[in-house]
């Protein structure tokens, strides 16, 4: 098949950058514009809860939804458009029935797009060319996570907090535009979807249950389930600390480690593709569960509020190898499978869960016996996830022979 055209490839450059920008008008925004409207703090954590099970839930089904549709361009314009409507909906009736409609369209939207653009970029590029395009991809989702945040924080300043939503809003119109200039003939459909031609069919090809007892996913989406285990709770609870240590200058620290990672994203994902074609997976995966457990210890045992900061190097680390090894090793286990989009669910649906038991679990340690056991606590799941991938999990680079 002919290499994709150089617009095909620019637009998806655009299409990830334009909705990293619409994505991040929700989340910590969210709970901001609602308490300006008078939600009590109950409301809000209930509609941020049906946005989480939501999300949790649909991971799965979204992955099938991708695999079994015809365009997956068309499956993408149209999740970009439900966000669109559920940010309109946010900024135009701050409503209890409305907000919780629009919360549940964004998280199911959500559920399709992050495999719809693995797809699209696995039917452009193919599986031998996926890693560094997907580490582009990681790149200008960072860009554009951090020009977004600028952006919206200062509308959300000298306007209002509404104003964020009817940014995200207008967002969506870009995002449409940069999607359209991905020419759709040059997404090969089995390429998107994981399979491959044979001359033979092979009947297992296509079994979903084949897929889900596949021993390297399994072992994947359990040391993806660890990783998140570990890391989602770390940064709400260093964020915990450094207010309690320098309140004043809490929110300037808070910025600086939401963007120290995000810039190393952006500058690092690309080679780490090229890397793991040439290295290999596993070294990489051992990497970013090291960075992830010196983190941990680091925040442990580390006071100073300012080299709190400079501890995110780590967290830039780990972000800039999962970002691109998810899709990538899915990418490897479902070769063949015709079900790659399925097996991101599930990889997905392991992220989910590893995330909401994070900050559960870190939060009712850090209460009973403090941050610093936490932590301790929080890196001793990153070194068992290293030890997981060390010991048990499979190579799963392909050769291009």
């Amino acid at each position: 098949m002919p290499a994709p055209s150089r617009q095909s490839l620019r637009g998806l450059d655009w299409f990830i950058f334009f909705l990293a920008d619409v994505q991040t008008g929700f989340g910590p925004f969210i709970a901001v514009y609602l308490t300006t409207q008078k939600w009590t703090q109950v409301e809000i954590g209930f509609v941020l809860s049906i946005g989480g099970l939501v999300a949790l839930i649909g991971q799965i089904p979204g992955g099938a939804i991708v695999d079994a549709a015809r365009s997956e361009r068309l499956v993408a314009g149209l999740a970009v458009a439900a966000i669109g409507a559920s940010a309109l909906g946010y900024a135009a009736w701050p409503l209890f029935p409305v907000v919780v409609v629009a919360a549940t369209l964004h998280a199911a939207a959500s559920c399709v797009l992050g495999p719809a653009i693995a797809a699209i970029s696995l039917g452009l590029v193919g599986p031998f060319a996926i890693g560094e395009r997907l580490g582009r991809n990681a790149r200008y989702a960072s860009i554009g996570n951090g020009v977004a945040a600028a952006v919206m924080g200062t509308c959300g300043y000298f306007l209002s907090s509404r104003s964020v939503f009817f940014v995200t809003f207008v967002l969506a119109v870009p995002t449409l535009l940069a999607l359209s200039r991905i020419r759709e003939h040059e997404i090969d459909a089995a390429r998107a979807h994981g399979a491959v031609m044979r001359e033979v069919p092979d009947a297992n090809a296509t079994s979903v249950l084949r897929l889900m007892r596949n021993r390297s996913l399994l072992i994947f989406a359990g040391s993806v389930l660890l990783l998140q285990l570990a890391n989602a709770a770390m940064l709400p609870l260093m964020a915990g600390v450094v207010t309690t240590r320098s309140s004043r200058w809490a929110p300037v620290l808070i910025a600086a480690c939401i963007i120290v990672p995000q810039a190393i994203v952006a500058l690092t994902s690309p080679s780490v593709g090229r890397t793991a074609q040439r290295w290999g997976r596993r070294p990489l995966l051992l990497l970013g569960f090291a960075a992830l457990a010196i983190r941990g210890l680091l925040f442990a045992t580390v006071h100073d509020p300012y080299l709190l900061v400079a501890a995110q190097i780590f967290d830039g680390i780990t972000a800039a190898v999962f970002s691109v090894m998810i899709p990538l090793i899915v990418a490897d286990v479902a070769f063949g499978s015709g079900h790659f989009n399925l097996a991101q669910g599930i990889v997905g649906t392991a992220t989910g869960i590893g995330a909401s038991l994070s900050t559960v679990l870190a939060g009712y340690v850090s209460d009973v016996f403090g941050s610093s056991i936490a932590f301790t606590g929080l890196a001793g799941v990153a070194a068992t996830g290293l030890a997981l991938v060390w010991f048990v999990m499979p190579e799963t680079r392909r050769s291009a022979d």
